[in-house]
C-alpha cells in the first residue's frame, strides 16, 4: 500500500475512522468527493491543506481495505 503513513486511525479523532494524517478529513470524505465527480484538483481546492499524495493515499487505503476479509470470531 502506497503512502500508508499518510493515513491515521485514532479512536479519539472522527470516531476512529481512517483520516488523512494531521487532519479530520476522513478517507471516506475524499472518496465521496471523487465518487461524486470531483477531480483531484477540486478536492484540493475544497481542502487546500491536503496534498495530491493524500488523495492517492486515500485511494490506496480504500483499495487495500476492500480486499480485506473479515471473519467472525468463533464458529458458526
Amino acid at each position: 500500500m502506497n503512502n500508508v503513513d499518510r493515513i491515521t486511525l485514532d479512536p479519539l479523532i472522527m470516531g476512529g475512522k481512517p483520516c488523512i494524517r494531521g487532519t479530520r478529513v476522513t478517507v471516506g470524505t475524499v472518496l465521496g468527493l471523487l465518487a461524486s465527480g470531483c477531480t483531484h484538483e477540486e478536492v484540493l481546492q475544497h481542502y487546500p491543506y491536503l496534498a495530491a499524495d493524500d488523495i492517492l493515499a486515500a485511494l490506496s487505503w480504500a483499495a487495500w481495505r476492500s480486499e480485506e476479509v473479515e471473519m467472525p470470531i468463533g464458529s458458526q
